[in-house]
């Protein structure tokens, strides 16, 4: 017997949805790691997953929205799996995502883009990506995180927050710290 992952027949047009949801999907999965390689595995884990529990899929959802979902899920249990923070050094950027690539012409834009990204916290990260690159509303990306709607209004702005102070070379405070003030 083969050790292989058995055959799972989705009906063709669950497949040709799941198709159409990759570039966004790679896209997420880039912005989300930095790392392409990481970011491919990512990628097929989530349409693996997708594809052996096609029947759990409610027609009446997004199917883009529930992929990445799938694809948030197998980032943090591979978070929880190895349980410790990668650095990504600047020479490192140079090599990121594509897509970022064509909409950032200058290089050095695009490489302090992704080096103030790689310093938000991933709860702040994970957010703003959906909202701003992927362009889901809200709700949706609270669906896709399973966390109240307040929370990612909340953490979307504070991320945009950090995002343009690191932009602007002001380096905020780090997150659960706050300037003490003395009561009297």
């Amino acid at each position: 017997m083969s050790s292989r992952t058995p055959v799972v027949i989705a009906p063709t047009a669950f497949r040709q949805q799941l198709l159409g949801t990759i570039p966004r999907l790679r896209r997420y999965a880039r912005s989300l790691v930095f790392e392409s390689a990481a970011a491919d595995d990512l990628v097929q884990t989530a349409l693996e997953r997708a594809l052996a529990h096609w029947h759990q899929f409610d027609q009446r959802r997004d199917i883009l929205v529930w992929v990445l979902s799938i694809a948030h899920n197998a980032y943090m249990d591979d978070r929880r799996r190895h349980a410790h923070t990668t650095s990504v050094e600047p020479l490192d950027l140079q090599d990121g995502p594509d897509a970022l690539a064509a909409h950032a012409p200058d290089p050095g834009l695009r490489m302090d883009l992704m080096a103030a990204l790689a310093k938000l916290s991933v709860e702040q990260r994970e957010p703003l990506l959906l909202v701003t690159l992927e362009q889901l509303s809200y709700a949706e990306c609270a669906e896709v995180l399973r966390i109240p709607i307040g929370t990612v209004m909340s953490r979307v702005s504070r991320g945009r927050a950090a995002l343009r102070a690191l932009l602007d070379g002001h380096a905020p405070a780090p997150s659960g710290t706050r300037g003490l003030r003395r009561v009297v």
